[in-house]
């Protein structure tokens, strides 16, 4: 079976410009473009500005990713995720596969244990956060959402009947978690709030949304369907920034980031609390009520299950519950 050929970026546009056109054809999302543009565009200011990466070579690769660790002092995420970004311009776009085996000097992995609430915490908080933010961090908390993966969440992938809500996490590997029973009314109210605002849309002659482009060109009319919507839409329409039409997309996660921040300040919690705090605090509290570390490594959607075990550290393990081996014998 004949391969297809490689995509080669027009030799006309401007480097940059090669950089987002091969990256919307392989449709890598916005937000990986925009974060792969800022560290080739990084990588070459670091080489003068007048450099081009097609006469630099892996050992200015390992220089700039060993600079990256030593002087800015970037987390080791963040490094693999400079890697990721010159690979992808020497073989996507330049076609020159880098020759050698890179070997920077490493960013220190922080083996910083996960922040977590406890119940009264918990409580105070609540008391501090209120609408449509309120609704989208017991969503986090009661059912252990990252930030984006509640922000991108569909109405198709909410399953009243089941108590169950479909996720479409990193890598794009789906897994489920659980509704928590008390915000069930308030969360279908709020749906069948964005229902009525998509009917709107529609009414104005608008209404779509953004699908992947595979989904798109199997179901033509997907992005108009209601199950497509976006759980929690923007307030007003906007143009998308890739193809220039008016739609509806979901709302900024910096509201949430802020009102979350804002919450725990008036509830005059010392710890730093963020969203993923209340992810954790939904990891950590499912443990201490006796779920298995398997099951909720899958409802986390944690690839290596070591992750899943640093709640273990910071669980409220009651060791008066225990017994000794020593317990009920008779010596």
């Amino acid at each position: 079976m004949e391969s297809q050929p490689k995509f080669r970026p027009n030799p006309e546009l401007k480097l940059m410009d090669q950089v987002r056109e091969v990256l919307r054809y392989h449709h890598y999302a916005y937000r990986t473009e925009q974060t792969y543009c800022q560290w080739i565009l990084r990588y070459i200011r670091f080489h003068g500005g007048n450099t081009h990466p097609r006469d630099l070579s892996f050992r200015d690769v390992e220089r700039f990713l060993s600079d990256l660790a030593v002087r800015c002092e970037v987390s080791a995420s963040a490094q693999r995720q400079a890697l990721n970004a010159l690979v992808f311009l020497y073989r996507k776009v330049l076609d020159l596969p880098l020759e050698g085996k890179i070997q920077p000097a490493r960013s220190k992995k922080q083996p910083n244990l996960p922040t977590v609430l406890g119940t009264d915490e918990i409580k105070l908080f609540f008391r501090q956060i209120e609408g449509t933010h309120a609704l989208m961090a017991k969503i986090l908390y009661g059912s252990g959402l990252r930030l984006m993966e509640c922000v991108r969440l569909r109405i198709k992938d909410v399953d009243f009947d089941r108590k169950r809500i479909r996720v479409l996490g990193k890598g794009d590997k789906w897994r489920t978690t659980i509704i928590a029973q008390p915000i069930m009314p308030e969360l279908r109210a709020h749906i069948e709030k964005v229902k009525a605002l998509h009917e709107r849309d529609l009414a104005e002659g608008f209404g779509e949304v953004y699908i992947p482009a595979a989904l798109a060109r199997k179901f033509k009319n997907a992005a108009m369907e209601t199950g497509w919507q976006y759980v929690f839409p923007g307030k007003k329409r906007s143009l998308d920034p890739r193809s220039g039409q008016e739609r509806r997309h979901h709302v900024l996660e910096s509201g949430l980031q802020k009102a979350v921040k804002k919450a725990a300040q008036k509830a005059q919690i010392d710890k730093r609390v963020t969203c993923n705090t209340l992810r954790h605090s939904f990891a950590t509290t499912m443990l201490e009520n006796g779920i298995t570390i398997r099951m909720l490594q899958d409802i986390m959607g944690h690839a290596d299950v070591k992750t899943t075990e640093l709640y273990t550290h910071v669980m409220d393990k009651d060791i008066s519950r225990l017994t000794s081996p020593l317990d009920g014998l008779e010596l």
